[in-house]
């Protein structure tokens, strides 16, 4: 079971960049997908996480109105599109699988996830 990665690049502030995770191996669409990020010197932290199943999804505040997750159930692929990129937003990104029930405070931390795939770059300039 494989997450792969992929959008990641340098961009400035206003500029948007939209985010690739593809899952290899086996089928996800009974998991809850979601990004964390970890920017430089801090831990790694919450981003969005989407249940097709549950029908629900949840966005840090810092993103809310700026990012969106979406998903290709056919290319079992995730993908993150974020506007409107602030300094702030400058990390590595993680997407992430796994299926703790809906309700549970894990979705919303890296400890709630089974699969990971391997970071990529997002920098946002001034």
């Amino acid at each position: 079971v494989q997450l792969q990665a992929s959008g990641g690049g340098l961009v400035q502030a206003g500029g948007s960049l939209r985010l690739s995770c593809t899952a290899s191996g086996r089928t996800f669409s009974n998991y809850h997908m979601a990004w964390f990020r970890q920017p430089p010197g801090k831990e790694r932290e919450f981003v969005v996480v989407f249940s097709s199943r549950a029908g629900g999804t949840i966005y840090a505040d810092s993103v809310k109105g700026r990012f969106t997750i979406s998903r290709d159930r056919a290319q079992n692929t995730a993908y993150l599109q974020m506007n409107n990129l602030k300094p702030e937003d400058t990390a590595v990104y993680f997407c992430a699988a796994g299926n703790r029930p809906w309700g549970d405070s894990s979705i919303v931390r890296p400890s709630g996830y089974y699969y990971w795939g391997q970071g990529t770059q997002v920098t946002v300039s001034s």
